[in-house]
């Protein structure tokens, strides 16, 4: 498999940073972008000023409002927001060939329905192939050329062998695996154990705790991949662990900021009221607790975050639920 071209769909800032890496290999890029203000930013000005200021974009980059402009590429990176995904997949369907990979890009579970996002596409558009690119990257590194280290996830191996050595360049490396499902999971619950981590930080509890917190999230993250079915060595790769670390560990990350101000004793209202793009975490951590209940799986930090955003328990009430759970050995 050669792409020739790759289309993107989803101009916020992570489709724009891959847009930008991908345009220096040989291929033509094209970003699919529904609100018209971006697609004229880029087009015109070669920049993406709402959500990703600062970075000069490469003019070969083109962008488009029209679904069916992007159809037609080699490959097809879905980035838009999980829980529009299946809106905009709905609508690309009836443009796309047969057999097109379309790789997801969005990290997040589905709130209505409580399906990952590759399952949502089987489901709508079942005459893609299906992929997954996921790992520790923050938008704003990998549109500047920074080194970064990615998973790529893709059930026929021929087909994610070529996907990894077409999307590769020499600042993204890519690694193939089988396991889409692992790849995924891994993606959507660090979002949610992120903004336990920050809400560690934002109340001043010290390095220690929050040490603690990603430790026992990260026990709780392998728990559920358990019991999904997820293979243990994806968890403990780039979409798992390392994933968790970046997001868990950087005010870069949107869930980790928005857990800092909720720790600080903002709302969730007057945080997210200040934001232009979407904060997965507190989306997934509703459908992830709602899984891990059906499933029966014990996910107390997740809980806690679940319950706070909410509004149904405070930010010390849940620390000190956390603190006070009955001991017990380690897992």
């Amino acid at each position: 498999m050669q792409l020739r071209s790759i289309s993107i769909i989803g101009g916020g800032a992570w489709g724009t940073a891959l847009a930008q890496t991908l345009s220096y290999n040989d291929a033509n890029v094209t970003l699919w972008a529904r609100e018209p203000e971006i697609v004229e930013d880029i087009n015109a000005r070669h920049v993406n000023r709402v959500f990703l200021p600062g970075v000069d974009l490469n003019a070969s980059i083109r962008a488009t409002g029209d679904l069916a402009k992007v159809a037609t590429a080699d490959a097809i990176l879905a980035v838009a927001p999980a829980q529009h995904l299946r809106a905009v997949l709905s609508d690309l369907a009836r443009h796309l060939p047969v057999g097109v990979p379309i790789v997801i890009c969005s990290k997040g579970i589905e709130q209505a329905t409580g399906k990952f996002m590759g399952d949502v596409l089987e489901e709508v558009v079942p005459q893609a192939t299906r992929a997954v690119l996921s790992g520790p990257s923050f938008a704003a590194d990998v549109a500047r050329g920074l080194p970064s280290a990615l998973t790529l996830a893709c059930r026929n191996e021929a087909v994610g062998r070529a996907l990894t050595a077409s999307l590769s360049s020499r600042q993204m490396r890519l690694y193939w695996s089988s396991d889409v499902l692992g790849a995924e999971l891994g993606g959507s619950v660090k979002n949610v154990l992120a903004i336990a981590a920050g809400i560690v930080e934002g109340r001043g509890l010290g390095t220690s705790a929050h040490a603690a917190i990603v430790t026992r999230g990260f026990a709780e993250l392998r728990r559920f991949g358990d019991v999904m079915g997820a293979r243990p060595e994806t968890l403990l790769g780039l979409s798992g662990l390392g994933d968790l670390i970046l997001t868990c560990g950087s005010a870069q990350s949107r869930n980790m900021s928005l857990g800092r101000g909720l720790g600080e004793g903002r709302t969730l209202s007057e945080i997210l009221g200040g934001r232009s793009a979407v904060t997965e975490g507190v989306y997934t951590a509703a459908a992830l607790v709602g899984l891990a209940r059906s499933k029966a799986v014990e996910m107390p930090i997740a809980e806690a975050v679940h319950e706070i955003i909410e509004g149904r328990l405070g930010v010390d009430e849940a620390i000190a639920g956390l603190m006070q759970r009955p001991l017990k050995a380690e897992d």
